[in-house]
């Protein structure tokens, strides 16, 4: 019974943490709920710390547009907590990251949950930040806390992935966003790409905008399609924008920063600076490079059930490709999603 109910109540958890995921960087997007007599009694995610007018029309910036910015805030596990009020004790707090155990902005989650009383802690996963990484655990269990860990982990691991990957390598996670025909061209001879798929397809992609911290593009792209690179269709802050070369006069992509030197000194100054998730949205020179040099995370590839034909289209990557089929990248798809009539691939090599 109680393993039936670890596994219900930490999906709780994970479907509430994704209310936070394009708003809570560069804190992680948790979720947690309390429980006390197999009834939820408490709930919450991440929240903003709150809210101000800054400088700058994207996340991370510091170009001049006035926007509202999120500051880091309530944790999730004080959330549900204070939810639960004195019901919590005796209870059990089911969370998707281990508690935090540091002063911060906020003060330790593992105070609170000592305070509240509750008797058992369902954990996910460990918070491999340095300043966590055990010690939440540690110190629960010794406030004599039964913790258990590795509920839910798979899709926490799944749910976490860019900020896991910052916390363990320093860099964002890199996403590779291209939408495409079944014939693999990005846009026809003649340039033009809007649109390849369908509505549903490019709200989407709107949303991958708005859960990541930052978005790049060619600067050949900025010269064919003129895109803005903003959060439309969906809520959310604009990502930082940034283009690889010289940003055209008049370009919609204003403002936005320029970038000319090697792409991997690129990712390693963003990841110091604080960015989880890079969204690339191309072109396939641009994909095509960060390929080769082994810098894309997760490929995210919009198939449309459509046909180009020829070889004179714009293929999803340019430049040398594999020699043999030996020396092909071959991974697995984590998720295969139907969007109207076209299909996301996410893809993990």
């Amino acid at each position: 019974m109680e393993l039936e109910d670890d596994e219900k109540f930490m999906a709780e958890a994970l479907k509430i943490a994704e209310k936070a995921r394009s708003r809570s960087s560069p804190n992680p997007w948790v979720g947690a709920v309390v429980v006390a007599n197999r009834q939820l009694i408490g709930k919450g995610c991440t929240e903003p710390f709150d809210v101000i007018k800054v400088k700058g029309n994207s996340k991370g910036s510091t170009l001049s547009e006035d926007r509202s910015e999120s500051r880091a805030g309530t944790h999730a596990e004080i959330k549900a907590l204070a939810e639960a009020g004195e019901l919590a004790n005796g209870g059990t707090l089911y969370t998707t990251l281990e508690p935090c155990n540091h002063h911060g902005r906020t003060g330790p989650c593992t105070d609170a949950i000592i305070q509240s009383g509750v008797k058992r802690v369902v954990v996910a996963i460990i918070d491999p930040d340095e300043k966590v990484s055990g010690s939440g655990i540690e110190t629960l269990r010794s406030a004599g806390i039964k913790v258990d860990v590795g509920q839910g982990s798979f899709e926490a691991t799944q749910q976490l992935a860019p900020y896991l990957h910052h916390r363990s390598t320093g860099r964002p996670y890199v996403l590779l966003k291209l939408a495409a025909t079944l014939d693999g061209r990005i846009s026809a001879p003649d340039g033009s790409s809007n649109w390849i798929t369908g509505e549903e397809a490019r709200t989407d992609a709107h949303k991958l905008r708005a859960e990541s911290d930052a978005i790049c593009v060619g600067a050949g792209t900025v010269r064919a399609d003129n895109p803005r690179l903003t959060v439309r269709a969906v809520d959310g802050e604009n990502p930082r924008r940034i283009v690889i070369g010289e940003i055209p006069k008049g370009a919609q992509v204003e403002p936005a920063e320029s970038w000319r030197g090697p792409l991997k000194d690129l990712i390693q100054k963003l990841g110091n600076e604080g960015v989880l998730q890079l969204l690339v949205e191309g072109g396939a020179d641009l994909a095509g490079q960060l390929h080769r040099e082994g810098l894309v995370d997760r490929y995210v590839i919009y198939v449309s059930p459509s046909i180009m034909g020829g070889d004179d289209g714009k293929p999803l990557l340019s430049g040398a490709g594999a020699a043999s089929m030996e020396s092909i990248k071959r991974g697995r798809f984590a998720n295969v999603t139907q969007l109207g009539e076209d299909v996301r691939l996410d893809l993990l090599l």
